[in-house]
């Protein structure tokens, strides 16, 4: 459901999708990137909290099942619309320009990667490009980040606490940000489907 009703129509195309989660954050990926189409419009970048030294195979489970391409990006790499860009564990995972930055920086909200530091990076770069996700999770990491993309002109997007597994981290943000949409996670794929799809009219 929406928390408020944002127009679509807009100036600037939404092309950049960051998406935060923590605890259960596998499982509520695994849900919207099935119903991602292939042309999908926009980049998506994501945060998922993981043990530093742990290997992941997030990348390649999400790339199993979507019809996106899903990596570990490189530092310096340019992003593309239609790939998603999962965070590398015990790095940072940010936005110069159209340029992936990969780093080690200071932890934020006890993480690296940081979900504040992803979205503050981005809604620097992109401002009203920028849709914002907070998914699943313990704590409050993403509540900031997402109230910079708000500030600079993005959308926000938070799973609906009913529907988390663990609904602290979605909870939370709601303290901190009029959230535009609060949806389960059914609802999220179609959701950016139909935000990130140019309107032909405008």
């Amino acid at each position: 459901m929406a928390a408020h009703s944002p127009q679509k129509a807009q100036v600037y195309p939404r092309d950049i999708v960051v998406i935060g989660a923590s605890a259960g954050g596998v499982s509520a990926l695994l849900q919207p990137v099935k119903t991602l189409p292939a042309d999908f419009p926009a980049s998506i970048l994501v945060v998922l909290h993981v043990a530093p030294n742990s290997p992941t195979m997030l990348p390649q489970l999400l790339d199993s099942v979507s019809m996106l391409k899903v990596k570990h990006p490189q530092d310096g790499e340019l992003i593309e619309a239609g790939v998603m860009y999962i965070a590398p564990p015990d790095h940072d995972l940010l936005l110069n320009g159209n340029q992936v930055l990969v780093t080690r920086g200071p932890k934020e909200n006890r993480f690296r990667p940081s979900i504040d530091a992803l979205f503050r990076s981005v809604a620097y770069a992109y401002g009203p490009h920028v849709i914002g996700v907070v998914l699943t999770g313990y704590l409050n990491d993403g509540s900031a980040g997402l109230w910079w993309v708000q500030q600079l002109g993005g959308l926000v997007i938070v799973q609906d606490p009913r529907d988390a597994e663990q609904p602290t981290m979605p909870a939370h943000a709601l303290t901190v940000v009029a959230a535009d949409y609060i949806v389960p996670l059914a609802q999220l794929g179609p959701l950016l489907v139909y935000l990130t799809t140019p309107d032909e009219s405008l």
